[in-house]
């Protein structure tokens, strides 16, 4: 017993032993315990026994449900065999492990398995000192404690053992119950074995006679199979149960091959029968790959169209979301390790995939796979033209032709809007996603049949077989030439670009030439199929195939009897339209495509979005292992970039530049300026900036390509070389004016010349204030140099619109130059075609190509792409723009003051204005007002076309020139008199009036003031001299001449010496003039010491 039970495992002990004790425990303590009477023990309630506070319900109630477990246990612990647990103990289990507890303390060599009772005995009766006689009495009270607590055991489970010897004797007749039938089987066995061994003769006899009668009912039954087959052929054919047919096929011809079949000859039409059922189940099995491959089964077009709708065409047509699992994912639930089965409760046609792999499963148990093989890939570039032919014609009913964009007649040279984008946009991308749709679904069918075989050839172990697993490289060439044709059909607008070729046209001489005579060769497709001869044939040839082989032509009736038979092209690329008469009718029969829109450059960017996001779904299509790589898949698009496209582009590009450029009205002002700049600007620059906006935001939808960026580059140089043409032939002589070795306006040879007069023009731009110094530094150089040459007529622009055409190149180039330095974007990207130098990238950044949106957006940032080596063309361009740009302000600026000058010495001249009258004028000069007219109209050509910057640089100067001028110059005007000078003061007078309206805050009180002194006369000239000399705080050396006449400038009142010295001629000019000559010599004696005063006064003070 004491090896029956544990000890408590839990805190708190059993009876009285609520407390864990230790064990040195004092002995008069236990013995107070174990003296307690048995009653108490057991009238003590259960929950001084229970540490989690449960009670019992009775003494045979031994397993309570314990408390809420605080987590399940795992399998492996449920499911193990539970442990006592000290918790749900009785009362009597705790009274005798108490029992045992106290024993194994008290007496130990109880416990041992080689305990003598008879030595313990023993000491219990001695007496003596090593004697245990004393513990006598305590060994009495332990034993009575056990029998107690064995006596409370057998009360609790009384029950349990009297039911346990009822059960055991139940069990006990059972088993002598079966020792007898045991001992009765035994003797049946006996005696049927000594009866067996007993021979009789008659039996044999009948044994004979049964297996006689057993074949011969075996052969009727066989018979009856047989002439049932085809019924159950047909039958499982029209179900669509290939397996089963081909089954009963086989099962069929294996009865008939029996030698006791032979002679039977009601039997040679069935074998007959059943030897064409074999070609005629291929036929039927290749006719249903087919239709499921190329999606002529209705059953397929949930899948496309599904496929279709994922990629991009958001069509109602289709109606509610489609829910198709993806591809991958149904790869993955198909077990290709398990032979394919046929369900009868299920339509086989109904999961295409899974009708695949049974057609493939029963070729092969047809023996036909590898034919059938070899008729798909003959069949495919069929299969595939026909699929391409009628999504077109479906595109084509489905968009009315107004509703395309473009016209024809344009060449692929139109520039469409937005409105015209988007409807080609839907149209090329409805045609490109259900034609991409299909060949999607087409390859995930071959992906399928090319596992189904796979998976065929591992299980029955006949290696790779290359010639069953090499169509997918096939269909993916066929892929690569449909795409690459419709892509040369909507992009290439020139027969002469070169054409995309793999082979040679069929029927082509050495020369590249076509036999004339092949071309006139029959075809099926230009037979006449409404003809009563051919439909009479037609239903004849049916009826035959129908006798012959039942189950082939069951699916004729959802097909058009009169389909002609279309031959594909081998060529991939042909012309989209034929000069020859009646091409229009021979154009499907000759293998060529409808073109939807017009073809254009532009389509590039809505063709490729939909043709990479194709190429990228068709990489997880191909089959791992196979021959064809898919980091190969856009290798033929790099080709047909740069043989085909890029000529193209730089065809289309040339042609666009050339029309902008040839316009009539290309340097005139848009009438549209306002919607696109702040100034009026020309119409070509708007078109030619519109040219290059669409075709960069053309190149941001296909790969970079430096050679297309320099494209671009190339057209913005002839562009600006076409406007420089333009100025130069704005600020050239005529014939007839140009009379001098000078080509060129006088205003255009500063401007472009570099020199002093260039020099300060710039500088006075780029300040940001009026500089009055470089105004007269200007002033002064422009009167210096107009004084060693003289000024022409033809040296002045007289058109005012060459004027607004300075303003309109100046505008231009200044807008043009903005906004292409918008278009300047560093990419890393370093490819370049046009350089073979360098190596061409494996792989192009196809991947970031796919964003349909960005072909027909108009918002958004638009950039041209440029490598460090390309910028540099591009900035330069750029800096061309802005010095044309400065050329033609200048020129502007320039021209102004160039005819003021010319103007002034016409007016100042004595030869077309003399100023020695006899009367007084009350009229200024004819050439004064011709002046003030030109320059009112001048401003108000540069005001309305320039900006306030602008029309101030031009403006600023005048009067500060026309004041230097007329005082520099006054010596021109000799001889003056009273009345001449008066002439000249009232000429000043209007200039001033006239300035005040262009010039803020002229005046022109300096030259009045220089003629009133000559009113005044020589004496107050020498006292001006005077009384300017005492108000000079530092006297001016004559190295200072030039900062001396700029501070007189500056002060109206004063003078410089040379300025006065004319002056002071001027006034004797008259006498000087006098042909007497004791007069004129009596002023120069005069004039002479007016002089050496004036020159004492301005030197010596």
């Amino acid at each position: 017993m004491a090896n029956r039970r544990a000890p408590p495992m839990r805190n708190g002990g059993y009876g009285n032993l609520d407390e864990q004790e230790p064990k040195q425990q004092q002995p008069q303590q236990l013995q107070q315990q174990q003296q307690q009477p048995r009653r108490q023990r057991q009238d003590r309630p259960s929950d001084d026994y229970d540490p989690f506070g449960e009670g019992y319900g009775s003494a045979g109630d031994r397993y309570v449900p314990p408390r809420q477990a605080a987590s399940r246990p795992p399998p492996a612990a449920r499911n193990a065999r539970p442990a006592p647990q000290r918790g749900f103990e009785s009362n009597a289990e705790r009274e005798i492990a108490k029992v045992l507890e106290l024993i194994k303390r008290d007496w130990p060599a109880m416990c041992e398995t080689d305990c003598i009772p008879v030595q313990l005995a023993l000491q219990l009766l001695d007496t003596s000192s090593v004697g245990r006689a004393h513990e006598y009495r305590t060994f009495q009270k332990t034993h009575k404690y056990l029998q107690d607590s064995l006596k409370n055991i057998v009360h609790d489970y009384h029950q349990g053992f009297n039911s346990s010897i009822g059960t055991f004797h139940k069990i006990q007749g059972s088993i002598q119950a079966s020792q007898k039938k045991v001992r009765a089987l035994k003797e049946s066995l006996a005696s049927s074995k000594t009866a067996l061994c007993t021979t009789d003769p008659e039996l044999k006899k009948l044994h004979t006679t049964s297996r006689m009668y057993d074949e011969v009912l075996q052969t009727l039954n066989e018979l009856d199979d047989l002439r049932a087959v085809p019924d159950q052929l047909e039958a499982r054919i029209s179900e669509k149960r290939f397996l089963s047919a081909i089954e009963v096929l086989h099962n069929a011809l294996r009865k008939l091959r029996k030698p006791e079949l032979d002679g039977i000859g009601a039997l040679t039409d069935l074998r007959s029968y059943l030897a064409n059922q074999e070609t005629a189940i291929m036929d039927i099995l290749i006719e249903e790959l087919h239709e499921h491959l190329y999606l002529k089964s209705p059953y397929c077009q949930e899948r496309w169209q599904n496929l279709a709708k994922s990629q991009g065409v958001l069509n109602d047509a289709y109606g509610e979301s489609l829910t198709v699992a993806p591809f991958y994912a149904t790869l993955e639930s198909v077990d290709w390790e398990r032979p394919a089965v046929e369900d009868p409760q299920k339509n086989p046609e109904a999961d295409t995939f899974s009708y695949v792999t049974l057609v493939v499963e029963a070729l092969n148990k047809l023996g036909r796979l590898e034919g059938a093989v070899d008729t798909l890939k003959q069949r495919l570039p069929v299969e595939l033209f026909t699929v391409v032919n009628e999504t077109i014609n479906d595109i084509d009913q489905k968009h009315p032709s107004s509703l395309r964009g473009g016209s024809s007649a344009s060449g692929g040279l139109h520039m469409y809007g937005h409105r015209e984008t988007q409807m080609r946009a839907d149209v090329i991308y409805d045609l490109l996603w259900t034609l991409f749709g299909k060949f999607e679904a087409i390859a995930e069918g071959h992906r399928v049949l090319h596992e189904s075989i796979r998976a065929l050839i591992r299980r029955e172990g006949a290696g790779n077989n290359s010639a069953l697993l090499g169509s997918f490289k096939e269909l993916w060439n066929l892929y690569q030439n449909e795409i690459r044709s419709l892509l040369h059909n909507y992009v290439t607008t020139d027969a002469d670009v070169y054409q995309f070729r793999s082979s040679p046209r069929p029927g082509a001489g050495v020369n590249g030439r076509t036999d004339a005579g092949r071309d006139s060769l029959f075809k099926f497709s230009e037979a006449d199929s409404k003809s009563a001869e051919m439909v009479t044939e037609y239903e004849a040839l049916d009826s035959i195939i129908r006798a012959a082989v039942p189950g082939l032509t069951s699916n004729s009736t959802r097909k058009d009897k009169k389909a002609s038979l279309i031959v594909p092209r081998s060529d991939p690329v042909t012309a989209r339209k034929s000069t020859g008469p009646g091409s229009g009718n021979n154009q499907q029969a000759r293998g060529t495509y409808k073109s939807l829109v017009e073809p254009s450059v532009f389509n590039m960017s809505l063709l490729l979005p939909p043709t990479l996001v194709f190429l990228q779904r068709l990489k997880n299509i191909v089959p791992p292992g196979s021959d064809l790589a898919t980091s190969t898949l856009t290798s033929f698009l790099d080709n047909f970039l740069v043989n085909v496209f890029q000529p193209q582009l730089d065809e289309t590009l040339g042609k666009l530049s050339d029309t902008v450029f040839g316009e009539a009205d290309a340097f005139q002002q848009d009438p549209d300026w306002a919607q696109v700049a702040k100034r009026p600007v020309f119409r070509g620059t708007t078109a030619f900036f519109t040219v290059v906006t669409a075709f960069c935001r053309m190149l941001g939808t296909i790969p970079h390509d430096q050679a297309l960026s320099s494209l671009i580059i190339t057209q913005m140089l002839r562009y600006y070389d076409r406007c420089f043409s333009w100025y130069k032939a704005l600020v050239t002589k005529t014939q007839e004016e140009s009379s001098s070795a000078q080509a060129l306006r006088a205003s255009a040879v500063m401007a472009l010349e570099p020199g002093d007069i260039n020099e300060t023009m710039q500088k006075l731009w780029k300040s940001d204030h009026s500089d009055l110094e470089l105004l007269e530094q200007e002033a002064s150089l422009l009167i210096e140099q107009t004084n060693e040459t003289k000024l022409e007529v033809s040296d002045i622009i007289q058109d005012r619109d060459t004027i607004s055409s300075l303003c309109l190149l100046y505008t231009s180039m200044k807008w043009l130059s903005v906004k292409i330095l918008g278009l300047r974007h560093i990419t890393r990207n370093e490819t370049d075609s046009s350089r073979s130098s360098l190596p061409k990238p494996e792989k192009k950044r196809w991947t970031q190509l796919n964003d349909p949106s960005k072909a027909t957006a108009e918002e958004g940032p638009v950039h041209l792409p440029m490598t460090q080596e390309t910028v540099q063309s591009f900035d330069s361009i750029f800096s061309s723009y802005e010095q044309l740009a400065a050329t033609a302000l200048r020129t502007l600026h320039m021209e102004v003051r160039c005819r003021i000058v010319q103007s002034l010495h016409t007016a100042l001249s004595p030869q077309t204005a003399p100023y020695l009258l006899d009367q007084e004028v009350n009229e200024p000069d004819p050439q004064i007002l011709s002046l003030n007219a030109e320059m009112v109209a001048y401003d108000e050509i540069i005001t309305r076309f320039l900006r306030e910057r602008e029309v101030a640089f031009v403006r600023t100067g005048l009067g500060l020139l026309i004041n230097r001028y007329l005082i520099g110059n006054a010596s021109m005007v000799a001889p003056m008199n009273a009345k001449g000078c008066g002439r000249m003061q009232l000429n000043i007078l209007v200039l001033q009036q006239n300035l005040k309206n262009i010039e803020e805050g002229v005046d022109l009180v300096r030259a009045a003031n220089y003629f009133e002194l000559f009113d005044k006369g020589p004496d107050a000239i020498v006292e001006k001299a005077k009384d300017d000399a005492a108000s000079q705080p530092v006297t001016p050396s004559p190295d200072d001449e030039g900062a001396a006449r700029g501070a007189a400038s500056r002060d109206n009142n004063r003078f410089t010496y040379d300025e006065l010295k004319a002056l002071m001629e001027l006034c004797y000019s008259e006498q000087l003039a006098d042909p007497e000559r004791g007069v004129g010599a009596a002023a120069k004696r005069q004039m002479a010491d007016k002089l050496l005063n004036l020159s004492e006064h301005m030197w010596q003070h």
